[in-house]
């Protein structure tokens, strides 16, 4: 019998440093990594968790990591994504953002289409397809589990364990696929960014870019300035996500933090005109990377991946097909519909990266292509609006549908 070492949050935020360190000197090491967009949070992340699978299997010891920091991250990162927001760019991404929430409701139609396609045609329970479908890759873990019990009730004796490991793996797919797409697509149609860096422009809307900035210093009052508007955003976003829950309405706290900082990036800086406001600033780009770069390495190096051990040869290839179908749905479907420029090539990046793992893994996608290629914040705003808010919803519908049909 294993033994299993609960590893304290302090300490497992100490290690994701760490492997974020090794994530980046890996990238600098090796060309490939960079030439396909890898990131560097990625790169780290997976050698961890070989690295814990190789000790579970030679020790047999099963560390744990405690992440309550790696989720206080992720609300940083998204209540940032709010600060950078501004009602313009809303309402010029409109059409957009309507076109990527009908291409995501296609696309998970189509996932399940696939996974119960394939489950008959190797003689498995066909609602093992929607498990190995949006439930477990779109939804991610936390859908996967909330669905397990009733995909059990339905005659999958085995559905928290099949959906738990499909994640897992689909979130190591997202994070590998999503770099290679956006280069094929940028050499293949020859793409660039139409949104200037460099010199008296302003920095990248997530992530440093790779251009030198010189019309802003970063120093430690800056640092504190976004750190306080991020914390009263989440101090209001958690009261306000703590409001809709009593009234029976539950949403994520990032995605209240979320909005709590848009609607206070429209409002306060032209009623206080002389209040320096930290939004697309690099400060708020520094905080920005370290939290979701931090929480992508964290995420990637807790991976379980003996649980995977429970995914028997048929749903391996049906995670292939899903993977495959992704691929060419982003390659020849959403990029041309998406206006087949520089903004969609990095959005397809994001897209495979959300609908085979993660938000968090689709932004870090998109922001290892922008550090590369340049800007692209249309992209930004409305991927995390899709993925974060209407998605669920959707994804819980359709699902419904797919195992009563």
């Amino acid at each position: 019998m294993n033994q299993e070492i609960i590893v304290p949050s302090f300490i497992s935020y100490t290690v994701g440093i760490l492997v974020l360190f090794c994530g980046v000197h890996l990238n600098r090491r090796f060309k490939i990594l960079r030439s396909y967009n890898i990131p560097e949070a990625v790169s780290g992340g997976l050698i961890a968790g070989v690295c814990l699978f190789l000790i579970y299997i030679i020790f047999d010891m099963k560390f744990t990591y405690e992440l309550d920091t790696r989720d206080k991250l992720l609300v940083y990162f998204f209540t940032a994504i709010g600060l950078n927001a501004r009602f313009s760019d809303l309402l010029k991404g409109g059409r957009s953002l309507f076109k990527l929430l009908i291409l995501t409701i296609v696309f998970i139609i189509l996932q399940n289409t696939v996974g119960i396609s394939f489950a008959h045609m190797m003689d498995i329970h066909p609602n093992i397809g929607v498990l190995v479908g949006s439930a477990s890759l779109i939804g991610g873990h936390g859908t996967a589990i909330a669905w397990a019990p009733v995909i059990e009730n339905l005659g999958v004796h085995n559905a928290m364990e099949i959906g738990t490991a499909s994640a897992t793996l689909g979130l190591v797919v997202a994070s590998l696929v999503g770099g290679p797409i956006a280069n094929y697509l940028l050499k293949r149609f020859n793409l660039k960014t139409t949104v200037q860096t460099g010199t008296n422009k302003k920095p990248a809307v997530v992530g440093i870019s790779h251009h030198k900035e010189k019309d802003e210093t970063i120093n430690y009052l800056n640092i504190m300035a976004v750190l306080l508007t991020l914390h009263v955003c989440i101090i209001i976003g958690y009261i306000a996500n703590t409001s809709l829950t009593s009234m029976g309405i539950k949403l994520p706290l990032f995605l209240t933090c979320l909005f709590t900082a848009i609607i206070f990036s429209n409002t306060i800086p032209h009623i206080f005109k002389k209040m320096h406001w930290p939004a697309r600033t690099s400060a708020l780009a520094l905080v920005s990377d370290f939290s979701l770069n931090l929480f992508l390495a964290m995420s990637l190096m807790s991976m379980q991946l003996w649980t995977i051990g429970n995914l028997a040869g048929p749903l391996l290839l049906i995670l292939l097909a899903q993977t495959i179908a992704a691929c060419l749905f982003v390659i020849f479907i959403l990029f041309p519909i998406m206006n087949k420029d520089y903004q969609s090539a990095v959005l397809s990046s994001g897209f495979a990266g959300f609908v085979l793992g993660a938000t968090p893994t689709a932004i870090a996608n998109m922001t290892a292509v922008t550090k590369s290629h340049g800007r692209a914040p249309m992209a930004f705003l409305i991927l995390p609006l899709v993925s974060a808010f209407f998605v669920d919803i959707i994804n819980s519908i359709i699902i419904k549908f797919a195992l009563s049909f």
